[in-house]
Parts: structure tokens; sequence; C-alpha cells
């Protein structure tokens, strides 16, 4: 006597009754407000706070001014920072002054131009200004002082030309940025951000919907229909991979037409990988959830073992060659790392192949581990 679950049947019934599970999966999502939040409101949310609300570059940074030097030419510098977008100077008579205002935190740097800044700039030699950051942040600091050390490099090559001289100097530097020309970190955290965005959908929901089909009993009834673990399981794939694409597709249009994130490469490359990141997420959710068999549980599980490794671990905002050799190991379990490769490639730089390939080869080698665990763990649980 066959066991529920493994009757054998025609190839016909067995297509018809995986649209039908498949159909009973859409009706529950849709039927679901917290799966279609999660799915399309949380992704544009998502998108809005790091496009709009989060930026790694800084602008209009509150510094003290100091001018000792009461000459034209200090005073022209003054203005050089003044009229720049990064700076917004307050001018103070004294240093005890400005310092009071930085242990404050209201200014982030004091810059001074001590009384001899233009008689050192008349005699052609390296004029002197002081420049004190607050190093709290240390990233921030030294974002700062780049951007004042910036400022005073192109005020020199400014009046240099103006007196029709040439800066003095071994070396003429020529920038050339590539693949992000406008130097905005939006460029660079929007592709980032769609990997987190389908973290969301493929693990986290994953895990919770179906934790929580096994608390209410769903699971156990359909083992006395002649649905099979494997149809199932197929059923859970199609219809949250869908979903998930639904997601992608929606991150991907608000980065290009509403942030202006350029698409450089492929999109038919950038949905591929997209698919192999997806199926690696669900295998991971569905994993959760047949090992924990409780919603709470799985739910907080995903978080630790997928969000946040996704956010921290995954290049999207902390430089992955810059980590602990220990941390740089454990990255490299990390799905999104992989993912988020592929997203900045193809999106700011193009079809790299040479970027794109190691990735997906891994992205789809970690997307069948975490399918033949889940299937081996349902056979065991289910039938």
């Amino acid at each position: 006597m066959s066991e529920p679950g493994n009757q054998p049947i025609g190839r016909g019934g067995s297509v018809m009754r995986l649209r039908g599970l498949i159909r009973k999966e859409f009706l529950q999502i849709v039927r679901d407000p917290s799966s279609m939040a999660i799915a399309f409101l949380m992704p544009a949310i998502l998108l809005f706070l790091f496009g709009y609300g989060v930026s790694l570059d800084a602008k209009h940074i509150p510094i003290a001014l100091i001018v000792d030097d009461k000459s034209e030419i200090a005073e022209n510098f003054a203005s050089e920072l003044g009229g720049s977008d990064y700076f917004r100077p307050q001018r103070f008579l004294n240093m005890a002054q400005a310092q009071q205002q930085m242990m404050q935190g209201k200014v982030q740097a004091i810059v001074r131009l001590r009384e001899d800044f233009s008689r050192q700039i008349a005699e052609g030699s390296q004029a002197a200004v002081q420049v004190i950051v607050n190093g709290i942040d240390a990233n921030y600091g030294r974002l700062v002082l780049g951007y004042i050390q910036g400022a005073w490099a192109k005020w020199l090559e400014h009046t240099a030309q103006m007196h029709g001289q040439a800066i003095a100097g071994p070396v003429n530097i020529e920038h050339r940025i590539w693949f992000n020309a406008e130097v905005q970190s939006r460029n660079y955290l929007v592709p980032g951000l769609i990997a987190l965005i389908m973290t969301l959908i493929g693990a986290l929901l994953t895990a919770m919907v179906m934790a929580r089909e096994w608390e209410r009993g769903t699971l156990e009834a359909l083992l006395v229909t002649p649905a099979r673990v494997g149809e199932v399981l197929v059923s859970k794939l199609a219809a949250y991979y869908l979903l998930g694409v639904g997601g992608m597709l929606l991150s991907v249009g608000m980065a290009v037409f509403l942030f202006g994130v350029p698409l450089r490469g492929s999109f038919a490359v950038l949905f591929a990988a997209s698919s192999l990141f997806l199926l690696a997420a669900l295998g991971m959710g569905l994993l959760i959830s047949t090992v924990t068999r409780n919603q709470f549980v799985a739910g907080q599980t995903a978080i630790i073992v997928t969000y946040l490794p996704a956010f921290l671990l995954s290049g999207f905002i902390f430089d992955i060659a810059s980590m602990p050799w220990l941390v740089r190991g454990i990255t490299h379990v990390v799905a999104a790392r992989y993912f988020v490769a592929i997203l900045q490639t193809v999106f700011l730089a193009g079809d790299i192949w040479s970027v794109i390939l190691p990735n997906a080869a891994a992205l789809a080698a970690m997307a069948a581990i975490l399918l033949f665990l889940v299937r081996v763990k349902s056979s065991k649980r289910l039938e």
C-alpha cells in the first residue's frame, strides 16, 4: 500500500496536480497582505530610503574658518570654500571659539589661514594652511580632509592660471574616474540594495510563510492528497520565484527610471544572475522553515543567517578587502556577496565576463546545494 503523497499516477495527472498546487500558492500569496507588502511595498520603501535618505557622499559640511591674514589672496581662498557645495563655512575670530564649536559637534573641521599666508604665496613657497578634522568617525574624517585638500589644489591651480604661472611640483596628476564618473554613492548603493530586497523575498518571506503552514497544519493536509513532496516544493519555488522576479523588476525599474542609475550591461545577464540568486535564497528559506517548523524561529533565523550577512558581509556597504582575514573567509558562504559583485558590475561597468561568470557559477553551486538539502530534509520529514 502506498503512503500518502507517493501514489503512482499518470503524467497528465501529475501536471494537473502541479498546476493546482501553484494556483493554490498564488491565491495564498494574493490573500496574504504581509506577503504582498514584503514583496512590493518593502522594496519601494527601502529604495526610497537608500536612494534619497542614505548617502555616503558628504555635502554642505559645516567647517570653522579662521582668516588671520586680511589680504585679498586669503579672502579669495575663503570665498572658494564658501562657494563650494561641499562646505558650509562659518567665520570665527580665534581658535578658542572654533575649538568650542567642534567640541559641541557643530563643525566638523577647522581651517585656519595664518598671518603670513599671502606672503608665502607671493614668495612662491608652500603656504601653510592649518586643518583640524573631527576624527570620531574615521571614514567621514578622511572624506572631509580629502575634500579640503581637493579645494586647496583647485584653488592653487586657478590662482596660478590667473597669474600665468605653472604650479610648482614634479608631478601633474590628471584624474579619470571610471564607471561612476559622477562619484555618487546612490549609483553604488541602489544596485546592491536589490540583493537585500531579493533576500527579503526569497529567504525571509519564504521561511516565514512555509513555517506558518507547518504551524497551521496546511502541509500535513497536503500529505493525505496524491501530491508528492517534489511537487509541493516545485509549487513553492515557482510561486515565490515569480514573486521575487516581480520585486526585482520593480527595483530595477525604480533604480533606472527614478534614481537615474545607469544600466550599462545586458538586462538578460541581470535577469539570469537574479534568477540564480533567487533560487539560492529560496533554497535557504525553504531549508530554514523545514528545519524549524516555527514561524517566529524561522523569521529570526532567516534574519540572522541571510539578511544580516547580506547587509554586512556582501560588499554592499563595507569593503570586503578591508575586513579581517577570518571575516573575509566567512563572506565566501554568503550568496549575496556574489550577487552584489554582479549587480554593481552589470549596472556600472557592463557585461564584464571575468567578473560575472565566476560569481554566477558560485551562485549556481550554492542554489544546487541548498535545493538538494531541502529535498532531502523534506523527504525525511514529509514522507
